[in-house]
């Protein structure tokens, strides 16, 4: 079976997210073929989904104004996976602390954007992630921080005592930017972790 990836391409490093998918899907021995959205009807197609970063009120805005919202509501309502990273997690809260984003309400968390700093202030850290053997690289870029958690939704990992990823059922959500690093293991944990096949290779870099 091929699976169908999409990944939300209004904003963001959609090829890098691109790439991370196709590989982690040859290491579990999964076939993929990955859409780039940037109109609706691709999304009910879809089996896995990412929602990547970029300018939430930006991404917020295109998601309502070209009807794909409310297809991507309906992908997690299905219980298909999505992978939500940096702008992409502050779109899929339940709160952005901000009216201009018109969050989707995926993620029962609240956010506060720019937490770790402006562009500037952009940095690195090996990050103990639940589910994983070894530290994750973690690119934080302009990263927002969860401040707020909802009764289901688990902590996967924190940085400077706040948790910068989360799992609340269908959906992963990070204040980071995996793709930025060649470790596909955070693309593995939301979209193939219960989809392990026999002599899989090893999702490490």
């Amino acid at each position: 079976m091929t699976l169908t990836a999409g990944v939300v391409a209004v904003q963001g490093d959609v090829s890098e997210h691109a790439d991370a998918i196709r590989r982690a899907a040859s290491a579990h021995g999964e076939d993929v073929v990955v859409r780039e959205i940037r109109d609706s009807g691709i999304v009910p197609e879809c089996d896995l989904l990412l929602l990547p970063g970029g300018e939430s009120t930006t991404i917020s805005r295109l998601l309502h104004e070209e009807g794909i919202a409310a297809e991507v509501v309906a992908h997690v309502e299905a219980g298909k996976p999505m992978l939500a990273t940096c702008a992409g997690l502050i779109v899929a809260s339940r709160d952005a602390k901000d009216d201009r984003v018109e969050t989707l309400g995926l993620v029962d968390v609240s956010v506060d954007r720019n937490a770790f700093g402006r562009q500037r202030d952009s940095f690195e850290a090996p990050l103990d992630v639940e589910g994983l053997d070894e530290p994750f690289p973690a690119v934080f870029i302009r990263a927002p921080a969860i401040d707020e958690v909802g009764p289901d939704v688990e902590v996967l990992a924190e940085w400077d005592g706040r948790p910068v990823a989360v799992r609340d059922g269908a959906v992963v959500g990070t204040s980071f930017h995996p793709e930025l690093t060649p470790d596909v293991r955070i693309h593995r944990l939301a979209f193939f972790a219960d989809r392990s096949a026999e002599g899989a290779e090893p999702l490490t870099r």
